[in-house]
């Protein structure tokens, strides 16, 4: 059973690899075939296979098929989930609760 700190490591995980950051680079110009990503990067099919499987599996990026090849493309609400949850993970808690108490020291 994976409890929800695991959950959200697989979403910085994802952001933790070169290639993989290299993969969203090239996917913020729209929805990419998996050949034209492989043309693209210095992988292998198994490489490209392994960094697609952690970036969809994060929901930040969505794949789908279309005859041999899957197409991949970022995914807005898998985007503003990452966002939120480092929005989430970086803000004080008093800033949040709006408890200056808590921020003083006191």
């Amino acid at each position: 059973m994976s409890t929800v700190y695991e959950e959200q490591a697989k979403i910085f995980k994802a952001f933790c690899d070169e290639n993989r950051l290299r993969i969203l680079e090239l996917l913020r110009g729209g929805e990419k075939c998996g050949c034209v990503l492989l043309e693209q990067l210095d992988l292998g099919q198994s490489g490209l296979s392994y960094h697609m499987k952690i970036l969809v599996e994060t929901g930040v990026v969505v794949s789908r098929q279309e005859g041999k090849w899957t197409h991949y493309t970022i995914s807005e609400a898998g985007s503003a989930s990452a966002i939120a949850l480092l929005k989430k993970l970086t803000t004080l808690s008093c800033q949040v609760n709006k408890d200056k108490k808590c921020c003083e020291g006191k």
